[in-house]
């Protein structure tokens, strides 16, 4: 009896050791386990047009959330300020300018490397060989020809169109593809792309966009994957549906009311994208970015806050951008960061907290922000930062809080910390600061190349005057197309 009582409980104590065993390689599985990546980037919105950063007439309670439960970064930038250039440096973590993407690039689909070059490699293409699964939605704009578009660039799944701006009413969506174009932004017009395949919409565009989104995430939730949420919205033209624009009856303007009406819109698409994760378990897991590829533009009844300059200006305005992460568990919730970082930092970040081997590609220019945010690390995760404007004749160089601008023959140097909104020159007392910054810039500068395909409005003749002058009225007659997303 005392024998077979003592093999039971040596039979127990094995067992017990197994579940220990086991339960032990299910948390290492669990805390390893590969980070997902969701890139959600909005056009030419204002840094003050979201709550985090103090909008008052446009309510982004879903926007808000990443900052509330993530970073805020309130030196956040992007590497240029004009969409083309800037999304080109976010996806390849390199200044653009090392590889000739100087401007929006030509919409014309013979050029030959008319976007993002095959030497480099984007975000999708550096992550597939480690597993991930990519998506974009949205806005592409890094490359028209055929060798140069998503699915060739390491996207598995492409949602969207391939111009830099687009109408948001399907019944607009009159051209089957680009070579129907006859006129400059006649681009605007294309059908949507499925991959390579030509689809009808019945949606508001923004809203088309979400559901999609929602809809990529469903299916690879129990894979690694990487999704780039690109809206165009609120780009102009200004264009938006009743459902948004009742919400801000109360803005008298009609610009600000619809462009207001417009970012509430990507707001309703980022809860989605939000609650969706919660409900599948997978947002301890995934590295949400929220950012805007460059300041608030003139022309969109946009507000960049106190901030000097609009969209195409290498003044705050144009590129600090509003920018939060959120990883629950993993960086601080509801924290300002106010070291300078980049756009260029969120590829850096991925490869480094998914262990991903990025030792055969170009060295990058972002650093993986985590453990500055986390302080793990101390200091600026940037010594300096650059930003040249080959068709402004301007350069800028932020180097701590000094910040050296060249606009054609004037120089101008402030002092962010004292005066952020750059209303104070102070070249004329540091000399030879300023001469330091632009020493560093030429340095930098002999780095990079020159301009590798024609500009965008290059391809295409103007459209007569007064020719389709009513085309971009707002209207209510889309139809809502049901995609399993409650709404």
């Amino acid at each position: 009896m005392k024998n077979n009582l003592k093999f039971i409980l040596i039979l127990l104590a094995v067992f017990s050791q197994c579940i220990q065993a086991k339960n032990s390689a299910a948390d290492l599985t669990k805390v390893t386990k590969t980070p997902n990546l969701i890139i959600i980037l909005t056009d030419d919105q204002g840094y003050k047009d979201v709550g985090f950063n103090g909008s008052t007439d446009i309510k982004t309670p879903n926007i808000d959330i990443i900052a509330k439960e993530g970073t805020r970064f309130t030196n956040g930038y992007v590497s240029y300020p004009v969409c083309g250039p800037s999304r080109a440096g976010l996806l390849t973590g390199r200044y653009q300018d090392r590889f000739g993407f100087t401007s929006n690039p030509t919409m014309d689909p013979s050029i030959a490397q008319n976007g993002i070059p095959t030497t480099e490699k984007n975000i999708a293409e550096i992550l597939k060989p480690a597993g991930y699964t990519s998506a974009i939605i949205g806005k592409w704009h890094m490359g028209t020809h055929p060798e140069l578009r998503p699915n060739k660039r390491g996207f598995d799944y492409f949602y969207g169109f391939l111009s830099g701006g687009h109408q948001y009413f399907p019944q607009d969506l009159t051209l089957n593809d680009l070579d129907d174009v006859k006129y400059k932004y006649d681009w605007y017009r294309t059908r949507l792309l499925e991959n390579e395949q030509r689809v009808d919409t019945d949606e508001y565009l923004t809203d088309e966009l979400s559901h999609e989104a929602v809809n990529f995430i469903k299916r690879e939730k129990d894979n690694p994957f990487f999704l780039y949420v690109a809206y165009n919205a609120p780009h102009t033209p200004l264009q938006a549906s009743e459902k948004y624009l009742a919400r801000y009856q109360h803005i008298k303007d009609k610009k600000r009311r619809t462009y207001a009406a417009m970012v509430s819109a990507v707001d309703d698409g980022v809860g989605d994208i939000l609650t969706t994760l919660k409900e599948l378990g997978i947002d301890d897991n995934t590295l949400v970015v929220f950012l805007s590829d460059n300041g608030g533009a003139r022309n969109n009844a946009s507000d960049n806050g106190e901030l000097r300059g609009h969209k195409n200006d290498l003044f705050e305005g144009g590129v600090r951008v509003p920018f939060a992460m959120r990883w629950l568990n993993k960086i601080p919730a509801g924290v300002d960061y106010h070291q300078p970082i980049s756009s260029l930092d969120i590829l850096a970040t991925i490869v480094a907290q998914a262990n991903v081997d990025i030792s055969e590609n170009k060295p990058l220019d972002g650093v993986d922000l985590i453990p500055y945010i986390t302080n793990e690390k101390k200091g600026s995760p940037h010594e300096i930062l650059f930003w040249r404007h080959l068709k402004a004749k301007s350069h800028a160089v932020r180097r701590g809080d000094d910040k050296l601008m060249q606009v054609k023959q004037d120089t101008l140097v402030f002092d962010l910390d004292e005066d952020f909104r750059e209303s104070k020159n102070v070249a004329d007392k540091q000399i030879e600061k300023a001469g330091s910054l632009q020493k560093a810039y030429q340095q930098w500068e002999s780095e990079l190349q020159g301009p590798a395909f024609p500009y965008l409005g290059s391809w295409k003749k103007n459209r007569p005057k007064n020719q389709g002058k009513n085309r971009n009225k707002n209207t209510n007659k889309s139809k809502k197309k049901n995609k399993g997303v409650n709404k």
